[in-house]
């Protein structure tokens, strides 16, 4: 069985072969990007810009107009999931949803 100072002494090797072997794959990495950019005429600022349509691809971040407004407070709703407490409320006591739409 090895001992604490060898087996110490590998574990301080092994990390040195981890940082080498990262430091050389990045290198390889950045070295690849390299190749695709200059094939392909790219620069930095074509890597950083955002798609145009990276919105309607996540359906999270757009915004979605109200449909329905309460007259009184202002509140709306998309007419997207759950109907909202005072619309139910006003559903229940006889109003119509039309008497809300935008």
């Amino acid at each position: 069985m090895p001992s604490l100072q060898e087996l110490l002494a590998q574990k301080a090797a092994i990390e040195k072969q981890i940082i080498e072997t990262q430091r050389q794959e990045r290198a390889d990495a950045i070295a690849r990007v390299r190749a695709l950019m200059s094939e392909y005429g790219l620069t930095a600022a074509d890597i950083a810009a955002k798609s145009p349509s990276a919105n309607s691809r996540n359906p999270a971040a757009r915004k979605i107009e109200p449909k329905y407004r309460h007259p009184e407070t202002g509140e709306t709703w998309s007419g997207r999931g759950l109907q909202p407490k005072w619309l139910k409320a006003a559903l229940a006591a006889g109003r119509k949803l039309s008497d809300f739409a935008v």
